[in-house]
């Protein structure tokens, strides 16, 4: 049972994801399939909408406006997260890649995306 398994570095701690294609960290990779990898990694949408909704559930009956799909950073997203919030005087927070601010705002949120550049999407009633 004289097996080759043929191993392969996937993490690092110290540059964390590595590509498996050119073997660089997936913040420095130029390869094609990284690009859709690391949109999908961020939830960025594959078609450039970002994608703006009001969720209520598992909240209590309390509105959320949710903003996903931004190919930010995350330090960019938390700020536009805070510029965000404060432009509507609510609350929120940024998790997993989703802007989330309290209350129903999603008419601010459209406008104030596309005033920004992004290209956006209604999502859901």
């Amino acid at each position: 049972m004289n097996r080759q398994i043929a191993s392969s570095l996937v993490y690092s701690s110290e540059t964390g994801r590595i590509c498996p294609e050119c073997r660089q960290p997936v913040a420095q990779c130029q390869c094609a399939a990284n690009k859709k990898a690391l949109a999908v990694a961020n939830n960025a949408s594959a078609d450039g909408f970002v994608r703006v909704q009001r969720e209520t559930k598992g909240r209590g009956g309390k509105s959320v406006t949710m903003v996903r799909g931004l190919a930010l950073d995350a330090v960019a997203l938390a700020a536009l997260g805070k510029q965000l919030k404060a432009a509507c005087g609510s609350g929120g927070t940024v998790k997993d890649g989703v802007i989330e601010v309290q209350g129903d705002h999603v008419e601010k949120r459209t406008a104030a995306l596309q005033k920004l550049g992004h290209k956006v999407k209604r999502v859901g009633g």
